[in-house]
């Protein structure tokens, strides 16, 4: 080896990591998962829920993972995004932070510049676009008031009750929609903590995994997926009193189960983020201590050994 190629070593190679999802659990990855391996991608994060939703853990998990110099690849572009604004603020991002995105289907690579020049174009489309819309909201609304017609559904406007029951309807069916096709992200998490373990620890471990419920979002969620028997009644049980000294052990057994391949440091560190302070006292957790609470949750029957 030279001294020259000694000091200047070759980049390191980037790695390609694919992202592919589908809307509902009836549809399948395979296809998407099968031309992003034949592009060379040696991780690919699999998703199912609604590109609409704001709330995706997987790729949440995975923008948060990215570092410089690797290369995120979807096979179209509606796989990553709901919309070209959100494309648009997700590839901004990537960027910024040195990672580069390849859609294989589109003509999207920010690693070359005939793939930057595209993006810019279609940012330059998304811009026009928006414009658009607002002028002929503008005009539609102009038009409207000099016919003497207020702009809105004229039922609700009256507060016709049959108006009113409609308009409710629909939003029952989107939200029971959204819940449907999210589920499987969150669902799984809830029934294998609850009835076991409190709301408030539920919420936290699943906000720790990139959600973001509150303790009555999540609570209406269950009482809806119950309604319409896709969730077992049990999940709105009363959770069991236990002294105050076991919170720190149910909130142990919570993220562990939530995630059993943390080591004992990766559950000190979600600890330290969550500013649990540690059972002896001092700033930082240690793996000893997880590993007592662990054990004690062995033995309550909350995690299984």
């Amino acid at each position: 080896m030279t001294k020259a190629s000694h000091l200047n070593p070759p980049p390191p190679p980037k790695r390609l990591i694919g992202y592919a999802r589908v809307s509902t659990a009836d549809q399948l990855n395979d296809a998407q998962v099968d031309e992003l391996r034949a592009a060379g991608c040696a991780r690919i994060f699999q998703e199912r829920g609604s590109g609409a939703l704001r709330a995706r853990p997987v790729l949440a998990k995975l923008l948060k993972d990215l570092a410089a110099g690797d290369v995120l690849v979807v096979v179209r572009l509606d796989r990553l995004a709901h919309s070209v604004s959100h494309l648009l603020d997700v590839i901004e991002d990537l960027v910024t932070r040195g990672v580069h995105f390849r859609s294989l289907r589109d003509p999207i690579d920010t690693s070359t510049p005939q793939g930057m020049f595209s993006l810019q174009v279609l940012g330059a489309v998304a811009q026009l676009e928006r414009a658009l819309i607002a002028e002929r909201t503008k005009s539609g609304m102009q038009a409207a008031k000099a016919r003497g017609r207020l702009a809105g559904n004229p039922g609700l406007r009256e507060r016709r009750p049959e108006a009113i029951r409609a308009v409710s309807a629909a939003r029952e069916r989107a939200y029971l929609d959204e819940l449907i096709a999210s589920a499987q992200t969150w669902l799984p998490i809830v029934r294998e903590l609850r009835p076991r373990h409190s709301w408030d620890d539920v919420v936290r471990i699943l906000n720790r995994r990139g959600h973001d419920w509150t303790v009555e979002r999540l609570r209406r969620a269950v009482h809806r997926m119950v309604r319409e028997k896709l969730a077992d009644p049990e999940l709105l049980s009363r959770s069991p009193r236990r002294p105050p000294e076991h919170h720190l052990m149910r909130l142990v057994a919570g993220i562990a189960i939530a995630d059993p391949d943390l080591s004992l440091r990766d559950i000190a560190a979600q600890l330290d983020q969550m500013q649990e302070r540690p059972p002896r006292g001092g700033r930082k957790w240690q793996p000893s201590s997880v590993r007592a609470l662990l054990d004690e949750a062995r033995r309550f029957g909350l995690v299984r050994s």
